[in-house]
């Protein structure tokens, strides 16, 4: 139950600020876009896949999630590895979750506004207006609060540590 409960109140791993992309097996590319996923299939044969923000994202719950391509079923983060292993509790582990929406919010806020065709993900747009072609680099504030949500993800969800 705890398990559940925690990926329902996340998201994260859905909406784009963990990942950009997800792969898909060749067998998935049909079933996929029959449940609406918006399918990326590379002229160059290599792997298909979706980007992220998932279209089957409401809110912060999946509504394929039985139907889910094998990528999402095998993904988990490192607060849900912690969460199973008993080494945080569930209340400890939506705190770490409220927390990281908090950083993006955070984010969010010291953006300009979204331009057409740009990410739905917070930190994928900030990385975007980041590049010199979109007017960056980042205000110094603003690229502080963005390393510090990238941070939180790296180091509760992605498993790994940034350095500076």
């Amino acid at each position: 139950m705890s398990l559940s409960t925690l990926c329902q109140r996340c998201g994260l791993c859905c909406d784009g600020n963990l990942f950009s992309t997800v792969p898909l097996r060749r067998a998935e590319v049909e079933p996929m876009e029959r449940l609406g996923l918006a399918v990326i299939k590379r002229p160059d044969g290599t792997s298909p896949g979706f980007k992220q923000h998932c279209t089957a994202l409401e809110g912060r719950c999946c509504t394929v999630y039985a139907e889910r391509p094998e990528a999402c079923r095998g993904y988990r983060c490192m607060l849900l590895t912690a969460l199973a292993e008993g080494e945080v509790s569930l209340e400890g582990a939506l705190r770490v979750v409220d927390e990281a929406h908090a950083h993006i919010q955070a984010v969010e806020a010291l953006l300009p506004p979204a331009r057409a065709g740009s990410p739905r993900a917070v930190l994928q747009r900030a990385m975007q207006e980041d590049q010199p072609e979109n007017g960056g680099p980042l205000p110094p504030r603003t690229q502080e609060v963005w390393n510090q949500a990238e941070n939180h993800l790296d180091r509760h969800f992605r498993g790994r540590h940034r350095r500076g």
